[in-house]
């Protein structure tokens, strides 16, 4: 049997159907299966052991600069006319019924197209949850494991270098805290992760790795926070503090793995870190936590009445933060 899996849409959305991944990998041992992302998206998806291969494309709007319009979507169609030679018994589209994806199923030409929709909510009410119930469409069990992740072992060693190199010691537990954020009601004030960060670092030996996505803010592809991030440096100043700007997926991965426990917004890093198990604190501002709440992970979830992640103290980040370590809450 092949099976491919066709999920376009953001990092976060991409994680959370690596359960439904890794479910079949479980059920059909011998099965051929394969995914179709994004280029964006596809380190998610490196070293990941339950898929034989992973198919990507550039979004034209993703462009570089030197890459054409034209050659973008000559590659796409070489990539989908590789694709209708594997000859695929299912497609599964978790992420719905969007035009995009449609299109590809259809030009594929699989013998079975499997959408999800409105009768998938009979999962739950978590995107894994929905994700997992195109399972027992298939005729399969119904099960949602946790998300996975790989890092790569080469940028974890450079990672565990650099942090010794700056500190001048070998720390004995890492805090990773990121503070990059899309949304705006998900933005918590710079002052405020400062504060966090030079409460959690006062037992000795604990370090805070600080990750942030680099650029400008007025970047209109890649709005970055380096401005932020110089502004949580110079408020922590003295403070064990390693700065780790993640240019790419692979590094955000690595970095993370490292982390002990982690501190960041609703979002892809969250996502990440879930898939790699790590304890956490969320701050969730304008979204639905029971929708998208991190998965599989020791976590608790911080949300005003205001839906703005600006109202909330860092008194009450603290003490979630207290109550996450060494719990197993779900």
């Amino acid at each position: 049997m092949k099976i491919l899996v066709i999920r376009r849409d953001n990092i976060g959305d991409l994680v959370c159907t690596t359960p439904l991944i890794r479910a079949l990998r479980r059920q059909l041992p011998n099965a051929s299966l394969q995914a179709l992302v994004t280029h964006y998206n596809a380190e998610v998806l490196a070293g990941n052991p339950d898929l034989d291969r992973v198919y990507s494309y550039q979004k034209a709007k993703h462009r570089g600069p030197g890459e054409g319009t034209l050659g973008i979507y000559w590659q796409r169609l070489k990539t989908i006319l590789a694709l209708r030679r594997e000859r695929f018994d299912w497609v599964l589209l978790p992420g719905g019924a969007a035009a995009s994806s449609l299109r590809f199923a259809r030009m594929i030409a699989a013998k079975r197209v499997l959408i999800r929709d409105d009768q998938d909510r009979q999962g739950g009410a978590h995107e894994v949850e929905q994700c997992c119930h195109l399972l027992p469409r298939m005729g399969l069990r119904y099960e949602t494991p946790a998300p996975l992740v790989v890092p790569d072992p080469a940028l974890q060693q450079a990672f565990r270098e650099q942090c010794s190199a700056r500190l001048g010691f070998a720390p004995t537990r890492l805090i990773g805290v990121h503070v990059s954020a899309r949304k705006p009601s998900q933005r918590w004030p710079a002052d405020r992760f400062a504060a966090f960060i030079r409460a959690v670092t006062e037992p000795e030996g604990t370090v805070c790795l600080l990750f942030w996505a680099p650029g400008t803010s007025d970047d209109p592809k890649h709005p970055g926070d380096d401005y932020k991030a110089a502004e949580i440096i110079a408020a922590t100043h003295g403070a064990p503090v390693v700065p780790l700007p993640t240019g790419h997926l692979r590094q955000l991965i690595a970095g993370l793995s490292l982390c002990d426990g982690v501190l960041c917004a609703d979002g892809g890093a969250m996502h990440l870190a879930a898939a790699l198990g790590k304890p956490m604190v969320c701050l969730f501002g304008d979204s639905d936590p029971a929708r998208w709440g991190p998965w599989g992970n020791p976590h608790r979830i911080a949300q005003a009445e205001s839906r703005d992640v600006e109202d909330l103290t860092v008194e009450s980040i603290l003490q979630r933060w207290e109550e996450v370590q060494g719990a197993n809450c779900r």
